[in-house]
């Protein structure tokens, strides 16, 4: 199948680090990895549950010490969503989790920005960066580096809400969220993957999000997917994620066909496709083989996730415009 052009709005720029370049940068950069070569550190790639893809997640960043560092990743990513479909991205960076492991603000921020330089002209992808903010360490942490990222002008569109769901809900970010919004930032946040469906409903109250992340568990709410669908909130939806992390236990049994039918605003995503399997166009192929979408719904997607991006109307139309053609041709039919 050809790819179908559409916009990712879910993406965790550190979740694109494949294991070859983790070797090469760990190579550059004098760091001994605890795997002997790349095929034990694939081997690592079996989750049971979200926490145990955060900790090698975490682990594999020691390798990003550099701006080049960053920056290569970050290429390393425009490439492969080029030849994915991918048209337009908002990606997450997670400045936390490098100021941790003593890495300046700067040096992260900087470096994915290098990267993003240029990836309309290069790759054919406009590109927007988020900076996301991790709920299992303390909210005044998160606010404190939110106003750092302030104070250096760092080109960020909004923020986002990750990590380790259970136990830590919307509700303990007020503060980061209100800044956020008398910022002008755009607000998103992650909310009933692993987590109940009250974290939806306080991400949309207390948070006063633009999109939820995930949000596939929605649908054991009636009453909040009414609502959801009224509102069209977006739905940023990872199925391959969602499967390797054990959120659903396959993808045939997957909410996202029934959250299509009842009208939600779902968009698919690949989250961190250098863990879980997958980047858009794998999605895309698995979602077809799997449930059988014709053109039709393919286009919905895409459609959905290029009307829920923060983009100008002009480079809207323009998306808009890159599927409709891709469907004109013969969409999914065509080889």
């Amino acid at each position: 199948m050809r790819p179908v052009p559409t916009a990712e709005l879910h993406l965790h720029i550190e979740g694109t680090l494949e294991p070859e370049l983790i070797f090469a940068l760990a190579e550059r950069n004098g760091v001994e990895l605890p795997y002997a070569d790349i095929e034990e550190l694939r081997r690592q790639y079996e989750f049971v549950d979200l926490q145990s893809f955060l900790n090698l997640y975490y682990s594999n960043m020691t390798v990003l010490q550099t701006e080049r560092d960053f920056a290569d990743m970050t290429r390393s990513y425009l490439t492969r969503a080029a030849a994915a479909g991918v048209r337009h991205a908002e990606i997450m960076m997670d400045p936390q989790a490098h100021l941790s492991r003593g890495v300046p603000l700067a040096t992260c921020v900087n470096g994915v920005t290098a990267g993003l330089a240029g990836s309309e002209q290069e790759f054919g992808i406009s590109t927007e960066l988020i900076a996301a903010f991790l709920r299992d360490e303390p909210a005044d942490e998160a606010l404190a580096v939110l106003e750092e990222l302030l104070a250096m002008n760092a080109p960020i569109i909004g923020i986002g809400l990750d990590s380790a769901e259970v136990g830590h809900p919307p509700s303990d970010f007020l503060a980061l969220y209100e800044r956020a919004h008398s910022a002008g930032l755009k607000c998103v946040a992650h909310a009933g993957e692993e987590g109940p469906p009250d974290y939806i409903r306080q991400a949309l109250d207390l948070l006063e999000v633009d999109r939820v992340d995930h949000g596939i568990r929605c649908m054991e709410d009636e009453e909040l997917v009414e609502r959801l669908v009224a509102e069209q909130m977006p739905l940023t939806v990872c199925p391959l994620s969602n499967v390797r992390l054990r959120a659903v236990d396959t993808l045939a049994v997957h909410p996202l066909p029934g959250m299509l039918e009842r009208g939600l605003n779902v968009c698919v995503n690949s989250d961190d496709p250098a863990y879980f399997g997958g980047y858009q166009d794998d999605n895309f192929a698995r979602l077809q083989e799997t449930f059988g979408f014709n053109t039709g719904q393919l286009v919905k997607l895409a459609e959905n996730s290029v009307q829920s991006a923060f983009v100008t109307d002009e480079r809207r139309r323009e998306l808009l415009a890159e599927i409709e053609a891709w469907q004109n041709s013969g969409g999914a039919d065509r080889p």
